[in-house]
Order: C-alpha cells, then sequence, then structure tokens
C-alpha cells in the first residue's frame, strides 16, 4: 500500500477515536471524516512547518510549549476548512491534535512493526 494512504488511513482513524472520545471535537459524517484526514494531513505537511519556523523563537523560549499551540492552530485551521468537522474552542484544539498526534504515532509505531526489512550483519573481527 502507498505510504501516503497509509499515513491518510491512520490520521483519519485517530481523528475518529479523538471525534468519538473528546467532547469538544466533533464530525457530522463520515466523508466529514475522510475530508478532514485529508485536510489535517495537508495542512500539517503544507502549513505547520511554515509556522514552526515563524514561531520558532517563541518555542525556544517557552521550552517547547509553544509547539503545542501551533499544533492546536493547524487542527483549528482544519476544522474551519471542512464543514462537518468543528471543535468548541481553542482549548479543544489543542487538546484534539495532541490527542490525534499520540493516536497517530501509536499506531503508526504498530504499523511499522509488520514492515521491518531484516538486515545482515557482517562481523569484521580478525579471528584468533
Amino acid at each position: 500500500m502507498n505510504p501516503i494512504v497509509k499515513h491518510w488511513l491512520t490520521t483519519t482513524l485517530a481523528l475518529s477515536v479523538a471525534a468519538w472520545i473528546l467532547p469538544g471535537v466533533k464530525v457530522a459524517s463520515l466523508a466529514a471524516l475522510v475530508t478532514a484526514g485529508v485536510v489535517l494531513g495537508l495542512v500539517n505537511a503544507i502549513v505547520k512547518p511554515a509556522l514552526v519556523v515563524l514561531t520558532l523563537p517563541l518555542t525556544f523560549l517557552t521550552l517547547g510549549v509553544f509547539y503545542f499551540i501551533v499544533n492546536g492552530v493547524s487542527f483549528s485551521l482544519a476544522a474551519w476548512i471542512v464543514p462537518g468537522f468543528s471543535v468548541q474552542s481553542f482549548g479543544w484544539s489543542i487538546l484534539g491534535a495532541g490527542f490525534v498526534g499520540l493516536l497517530s504515532m501509536l499506531i503508526g509505531g504498530f504499523r511499522r512493526r509488520t514492515s521491518r526489512v531484516p538486515v545482515d550483519v557482517i562481523d569484521i573481527r580478525p579471528e584468533n
């Protein structure tokens, strides 16, 4: 399967769990969920790196805490773009972004374990 499709499915699954567990994150339909997964992936790939670079001094001064704000802005932007995907407040946006990120990381970790490539180890120590 294409890695982009795998990443999109992972993000969509994590978003559906977040919408199910967090009361401040709402997804109205399956079509909105699928679209939100695509838009969230695009926002994270295109807009978020620019935000990270622009806010790097502030993130550095806050010892990385401001990165949560950047994640919340990206999540809110995706919710603003997609009809049927909504977030009640910016606080829920930060929680939703963290939850989706954590779940995506866990799902991606399980996904990668099954596709490891065996590696041969060459011993170059001299024989005695």
